[in-house]
This record gives structure tokens, C-alpha cells and sequence, in this order.
């Protein structure tokens, strides 16, 4: 079964899992603070069990995309994740879909890459100053990159019938 809409029962576990998964039931966006929990999003289950978690927020005239966890890795989840999320924005007639990750997230930029996302921003300092609200945020990330950066990745959505 492929990923379904967090509903109201879902959301203590979905706290739970952020927190195991962001270090906080927090998360930060371009300065601002989070908590994807109350938020809509679409989670994947196995066995009864949270196996993957996107978190979003409509923003304007697009979907921002502000967690996207996958405990299984080699299964799609994150992919079939994404692409769900995708045709909630088209299905909204929605612009564009949207994210941001840290500088050190070198798979993750390339997983969004690969799906047809393009880097639009770049925002120096930005986790240094996130740090300051969510202390939990690591100085030094994956591959031992120091964390300092936000970059802001997006997507143009393209109708059905275009």
C-alpha cells in the first residue's frame, strides 16, 4: 500500500516519529519554526508502522514540502512519497512544490535533482541562525560538512493536460 493522508489519529505517532527523526517535534523553513505534526502530509505504513513521513504546507501558489523521511531505504517510499505530494500540488492547481535541506544534504539535493527539482536560492548563515531557535540542528552534518546553509529546491508543476 502506497502512502495515505496523516489523518487525526495519526498524529500523536507522527510527533513521535518527527522528534526520533528532526531531533524535535520542530522543524525550521527559511526562519521560520514548524511543527509538522499539525500539519497535512502523507504517510506509509508497514506491519502497522510508520515507514515513511512528508510533512507539507500549501504556501501561496505552492506546496512546501517540510519533512520527508523513509526508515526503509531502497523501496521507493520517498520517491512514491514525493511523487503523491507532487499530484496533490497539481491537483490543487498549484505552481510549484518547493523544499528546503542544509548544505551537508548532498543525497538528498541529488534525490530532488533527479525527480526534475532545481536549486532557486541559497541562504548563507541560515541554519546558523535556525540553530539559535532549535539547538538540536548538528553544526556538523552528514560526511562531516559543516552545517550553515539552506538550500531551497523547487519544482515547476506542470497541469495534467499541458
Amino acid at each position: 500500500m502506497g502512502p495515505v493522508p496523516i489523518t487525526d489519529a495519526d498524529r500523536e505517532e507522527v510527533s513521535q516519529f518527527v522528534a526520533d527523526h528532526w531531533g524535535s517535534t520542530k522543524v525550521m523553513s527559511c526562519g521560520n519554526v514548524y511543527y509538522p505534526h499539525e500539519l497535512e502530509g502523507l504517510i506509509q505504513r508497514t506491519d502497522g508502522k510508520i515507514v515513511g513521513l512528508l510533512t507539507m504546507r500549501e504556501d501561496g501558489d505552492g506546496l512546501e514540502v517540510l519533512t520527508l523521511n523513509s526508515t526503509l531505504e531502497g523501496r521507493r517510499i520517498g520517491s512514491s512519497m514525493m511523487l503523491s505530494a507532487i499530484d496533490v500540488a497539481r491537483d490543487r492547481e498549484l505552481k510549484r512544490i518547493w523544499l528546503t535541506t542544509t548544505n551537508d544534504n548532498l543525497r538528498a539535493i541529488g534525490f530532488y535533482q533527479r525527480l526534475g527539482f532545481r536549486m532557486t536560492e541559497i541562504h548563507p548563515g541560515a541554519v546558523d541562525q535556525a540553530r539559535k531557535i532549535k539547538p538540536q540542528i548538528p553544526e556538523v552534518g552528514q560526511g562531516g560538512i559543516p552545517v550553515h546553509d539552506e538550500i531551497v529546491l523547487e519544482l515547476q508543476i506542470q497541469p495534467f493536460d499541458a
